[in-house]
């Protein structure tokens, strides 16, 4: 795939709202397959689009098991490594299932995976919430660029991007549509990944 922008296009889709629901049956699939049966799971949605993915991949694990997966979310904004390096961020709702999480096989679910920092500051959230069996990441996008030795267990596209681009995912939820866009810096608003 070419991933090349010429400067001043406008962002284009990489991926479509059925894509994106084929990839998010695929990923509850292997969820279910690696977790035998997914028992223990409960997903933690990292706000604001990976709390949406959660809820969606918990419906699509109904499908396939026929039990309701907890579904949670984690805010991860107090964790962050660059509170002091931008304006103050609203707080996000952390939203933890009655049955708790120690013991449980956790997956961490956001939108986009790019350096990594995000995923570590879900880890301290969650280490300050309780002890869980195990924890996994489940992503929609991986584009590369890690600054932590931080993976994905479920990606749903890897997209290698250049540090000129940048990834916006739209969901209905919140965006009014579902799509991912790949975009070029100058063309983007602040804020995207």
């Amino acid at each position: 795939m070419d991933t090349s922008n010429t400067a001043g296009s406008a962002p284009r889709p990489v991926l479509e709202a059925p894509d994106i629901q084929r990839v998010l049956t695929r990923i509850a699939h292997e969820i279910v397959e690696r977790a035998r049966g997914a028992d223990d799971v409960v997903l933690l949605g990292i706000p604001t689009r990976g709390v949406h993915l959660a809820r969606r991949l918990s419906g699509k694990l109904r499908d396939i098991t026929g039990r309701k997966q907890p579904v949670g979310s984690l805010d991860i904004t107090m964790y962050r490594d660059d509170l002091r390096m931008g304006p103050a961020r609203a707080l996000g709702p952390t939203d933890i299932p009655a049955d708790g999480i120690d013991g449980r096989l956790v997956v961490l679910v956001d939108d986009v995976l790019f350096s990594g920092r995000t995923i570590r500051a879900a880890l301290d959230a969650l280490n300050d919430i309780g002890r869980p069996r195990a924890v996994q990441l489940a992503v929609l996008v991986d584009r590369g660029h890690r600054e932590l030795p931080i993976r994905a267990d479920y990606v749903g596209k890897n997209l290698p991007t250049s540090l000129r681009e940048t990834v916006k995912v739209q969901l209905t939820e919140e965006d009014g549509r579902d799509a991912v866009l790949l975009g070029d810096k100058a063309t983007t608003p602040a804020g995207e990944q």
